[in-house]
């Protein structure tokens, strides 16, 4: 199991961890086609970021940006290397996902890559139920990018509405 916790973005390990997810997501996009958050990004009001940890040792990263619509962006998700194919990005999506459900969150939305380097975490994300969908927010559609969408509406909960 994993300890998943908020995360402000202060340790070595979770920079190093995020700038691991930049320069992969530049080195597998076209120039101008990587829209991954850097640090600054992230501290951004609206957003929200989590790490998974084993002992001290950081698994993952994963974040989710509120757009004001009722939709949220799932962002930065990257499991570190040493950890790959141990369930690290599911139980981060999994936090992810009961988050947005508890701020009343209604659409889940994410863009990605094509290609085989994007493969595993798509699959992870249809298992969840995301399924394809149009551009959001300021995306334009490409055909270096697709669009994956979740609908929280029939997961909410009565609880989830206290003090909306």
């Amino acid at each position: 199991m994993f300890d998943i916790r908020e995360d402000d973005l202060s340790s070595e390990q979770t920079r190093a961890l995020l700038a691991l997810h930049l320069s992969g997501m530049r080195d597998g996009s076209p120039p101008g086609h990587s829209f991954a958050l850097d640090l600054s990004g992230l501290k951004q009001p609206g957003v929200a970021v989590w790490s998974a940890w084993r002992g001290d040792r950081i698994a993952g990263i994963g974040a989710l940006k509120l757009l004001g619509d009722g939709g949220a962006e799932v962002k930065s998700m990257r499991t570190h290397p040493d950890f790959l194919r141990q369930g690290v990005g599911a139980a981060l999506l999994d936090h992810i996902i009961g988050v947005a459900c508890s701020l009343g969150v209604r659409r889940l939305s994410l863009e990605t890559g094509n290609g085989p380097a994007f493969e595993a975490a798509l699959a992870l994300y249809r298992r969840r139920g995301f399924t394809s969908g149009p551009a959001f927010a300021d995306y334009v559609a490409t055909d270096f990018n697709q669009f994956l969408h979740l609908s929280l509406v029939e997961r909410q909960t009565t609880a989830s509405h206290h003090g909306h």
